[in-house]
């Protein structure tokens, strides 16, 4: 069975475009809302979550303050990915947090509330 894209946006309410880009690309960034560890060896990313679950992405590519999109070492199929993408609306200095996943389908309910969830502690960690 084929996965699906999700394509999911938030806005959020930062000043700075360096905040968002270390929020979504830095190790200690991704620590305050992403996974309880982040540990970051050149383009292997391991992430860790309680004492026992533990998964390795791939960083497959990355623009400064635009995006980085990985890809977990253990998904079966090579075009899913992960991706954190910061826009900024010029009219408005709004900043957007695109994020883009793959579920199956009876999981993208579940895959949303996941996202809203981290994005929700994100804002809390960093004021946004």
């Amino acid at each position: 069975m084929k996965k699906e894209k999700i394509h999911l946006e938030y806005l959020l309410n930062a000043t700075s475009r360096n905040i968002i880009w270390s929020a979504i690309s830095t190790p200690s960034g991704l620590e305050g809302w992403f996974a309880d560890r982040v540990v970051s060896n050149d383009k292997t990313v391991s992430f860790y979550w309680g004492k026992e679950e533990k998964r390795e992405a791939e960083i497959i590519a990355i623009r400064a303050f635009s995006y980085i999109r990985f890809r977990w070492k253990d998904d079966n199929d090579d075009r899913d990915y992960f991706e954190l993408k910061m826009t900024n609306n010029e009219l408005t200095n709004d900043y957007v947090l695109e994020i883009t996943d793959f579920a199956y389908h009876d999981e993208v309910d579940d895959f949303k509330e996941l996202w809203d969830s981290q994005i929700e502690t994100l804002r809390r960690t960093c004021g946004f």
